[in-house]
């Protein structure tokens, strides 16, 4: 598990005094729990929502309906919604999003390991795509470690271009 990213994530916040919520599918709250492993992490992780089901990433993150029926949950615009949706939701300065297809078998067009990663904070929006290799687990860490490292980078960026 990507403990160390954790821990440097929840470093980072707490010296920058940024609060962090979480949006998540397919990691189905593994990278919560791996924040919540961190000491301190209460300082700074107000909480996380597991939308698992498609209908609940409108229902609760306020993610487009249209855009949901009309591409479905993996994709890139839908991933930048959660994050945006769990800032709102929770208040919290940085969100980050998780969604895509863990596997074993594809999800409609995408392949497993597909995986859409969303990360925003204040106007700083980012997103990356992966196609990670290996099975369900291994598709859930690597996600969580990406993430991880993506939420790093847009409080890096965002603080020194004061962004937040």
């Amino acid at each position: 598990m990507p403990v160390e990213e954790a821990v440097e994530l929840i470093q980072q916040c707490s010296l920058n005094h940024v609060t962090v919520s979480v949006a998540e599918s397919l990691t189905g709250g593994k990278l919560c729990s791996t924040l919540v492993d961190v000491p301190g992490a209460s300082a700074v992780l107000l909480g996380g929502v597991c939308t698992y089901a498609t209908e609940l990433k409108a229902q609760i993150l306020g993610v487009d309906p249209s855009l949901l029926q009309s591409f479905g949950p993996v994709d890139r615009r839908v991933a930048i919604q959660m994050a945006r949706g769990v800032c709102e939701l929770t208040g919290s300065d940085l969100g980050i999003a998780t969604t895509g297809v863990a596997g074993p078998g594809p999800q409609g067009l995408h392949p497993a390991g597909t995986v859409h990663i969303a990360c925003v904070m204040g106007a700083v929006e980012r997103h990356r795509l992966f196609h990670f290799m290996g099975d369900r687990e291994s598709v859930r860490n690597q996600s969580v470690s990406a993430a991880l490292s993506l939420a790093h980078d847009v409080l890096h960026f965002a603080r020194k271009h004061g962004n937040d």
